[in-house]
C-alpha cells in the first residue's frame, strides 16, 4: 500500500501533503526533522490520509489534493475536527 497523507503543522498551521510507503516511519522523520520540506515546521499532527493500492493512484491522489478543490475536499471531511483543533 502507498499512502497519501497530510500533516498540519503546529507551529504555523500549515498543511504538507505527502505519500509514502510507510507512514509510521515517514511521521516520525517530519517530527524529527529529517524530511527537508518540512524541517523546522514541526511538530506535526497527522490530519487525513488514504491508502492506495499503487504508486501512480497515491502520486495522483496527492497532487489533487494539494489543489484549491482537494483542500476544500479534505476541510469539509474533517470539518468537526479542524474546528475542534482550531
Amino acid at each position: 500500500m502507498i499512502y497519501t497523507y497530510v500533516l498540519q503543522s503546529s507551529k504555523d498551521g500549515k498543511w504538507y501533503t505527502g505519500s509514502t510507503n510507510n507512514l509510521r516511519k515517514r511521521f516520525s522523520q517530519h517530527n524529527s526533522n529529517v524530511i527537508t520540506a518540512t524541517k523546522g515546521r514541526g511538530p506535526f499532527t497527522l490530519i487525513y490520509y488514504e491508502a492506495c493500492l499503487d504508486d501512480h493512484d497515491a502520486r495522483v491522489k496527492k497532487k489533487y489534493l494539494k489543489t484549491g478543490m482537494g483542500k476544500r475536499y479534505i476541510k469539509t471531511r474533517l470539518k468537526r475536527f479542524l474546528i475542534l483543533t482550531g
